[in-house]
């Protein structure tokens, strides 16, 4: 089988600028990765390790190109001493492992962040067009284009008909690169949504396609990012503080979009006072509820005096076209709005979607977690520093 990842840029901006902040900040940093598949697929992926390996063997042995780094280097926040590290950089095999256990595909990443973090988006998008491939047909991929153009048509009509009423304009972008049906679909949906959309589409998170088809790259931040302060050397409780103000200082403006559900969104607004407030551009919704969730955006922006209109809310969690119009017609009246939808364009073809995930579970020997707001999403290998950590930020547990 040929090589799926041709390019070292056909992953998600914020794999680049948060490597950006490790290396400048915390280049010594080790972090451990688990992968997880949270639904049960048809076929065990156990089936797909002998050609997982060797496709890791082909992703191990890409370098940026001159043509790729020169690219980067037009981008404003991307700086030119990271741009020549890129220059030397490739992915190193050893990091990482695959095996087999318990009827389950283990895949477990270990080494420095500046290697480690990199892996993720190639891995899944890997796993996925692997396990995808054996379920392709040519039903298969009318099933899909039929459902892309549903969704254009979807997204044309609200266009035509209730988008000049709307106080601020519908921008959608797509996610998906880790969740693609395969390389391929993705470039098709990105272009044909590019082209029927234009005053909508707003972008793509994929790097890649955002280069070749000259539209922009889309990303700030991943929950990995906050994750790594929890084993940074600040007190617990001040990690996502100290997460917030390692990026203003590295972008000072640029990429302010700021994640909010690594401890949930009540613990977030806690530490999100005035000066990060005023500093950042918005917020990203990632888990739970998001209607609770952006009114609750809302009310902290109005308690500290900031007139929300000039905030943006990103909505990036399990969206369907249907789900982020409705979402826009009940928030865009007091606040900007944008959405980031991932497995509903890459992958929508009548197969269910692999719910798979490889996070962050250690940094420099200390466990890390995530405390999600959606139950079923909270991923820690260590029962007691989990505790702790709700102990800390007062989160109880689900019920």
């Amino acid at each position: 089988m040929p090589p799926l990842i041709h390019s070292l840029l056909d992953t998600d901006l914020y794999k680049f600028t948060m490597l950006q902040v490790v290396l400048h900040q915390f280049p010594a940093s080790h972090g451990e990765y688990e992968f997880k598949c949270r639904n049960r697929p048809d076929m065990p992926l156990t089936q797909l390790k002998k050609e997982l390996e060797a496709q890791l063997d082909w992703l191990c042995q890409l370098h940026f190109t001159q043509e790729e780094l020169a690219h980067l280097r037009t981008l404003r926040f991307i700086k030119s001493d990271f741009v020549d590290y890129l220059e030397l950089f490739h992915l190193q095999r050893r990091f990482i492992t695959v095996s087999c256990q318990d009827e389950e595909l283990v895949i477990r990443i270990k080494g420095p962040l500046v290697q480690a973090m990199f892996f993720e988006i190639f891995v899944l998008a890997i796993v996925n067009e692997l396990y995808f491939r054996r379920l392709d047909s040519a039903e298969v991929r009318a099933e899909g284009l039929r459902r892309l153009e549903a969704k254009i048509a979807v997204l044309e009509r609200f266009r035509d008909s209730e988008a000049e009423q709307q106080r601020f304009p519908l921008l959608i972008a797509d996610f998906g690169t880790r969740r693609r049906f395969s390389r391929e679909w993705q470039q098709h949906v990105v272009e044909r949504l590019n082209n029927a959309l234009p005053d909508i589409f707003r972008g793509t998170s994929n790097v890649y396609l955002a280069w070749k088809l000259g539209i922009t790259p889309i990303g700030t931040m991943a929950h990995e990012f906050f994750q790594a302060f929890q084993a940074l050397g600040v007190r617990l409780r001040d990690f996502q503080k100290a997460a917030l103000e390692s990026w203003v200082q590295e972008y000072r403006g640029d990429l302010g979009i700021a994640l909010t559900d690594v401890v949930g969104m009540d613990a977030f607004l806690a530490d999100f006072d005035l000066y990060f407030a005023k500093l950042f551009d918005g917020l990203r919704h990632d888990s739970g509820d998001p209607y609770q969730w952006g009114e609750k955006a809302i009310a902290h922006y109005r308690k500290l005096r900031i007139d929300p209109a000039t905030k943006m809310l990103t909505f990036s969690d399990g969206l369907s076209v249907d789900s982020a119009l409705d979402l826009h017609r009940h928030f865009s009246p007091n606040i900007q709005v944008s959405f980031g939808i991932g497995t509903h364009f890459t992958n929508d073809m009548g197969l269910e979607p692999l719910q798979i995930v490889l996070k962050l579970v250690s940094c420099n020997g200390q466990p890390v977690a995530k405390l999600s707001d959606s139950p079923g999403k909270t991923m820690c290998s260590d029962e007691t520093f989990l505790a702790y950590l709700r102990q800390v930020f007062k989160v109880a547990l689900p019920t």
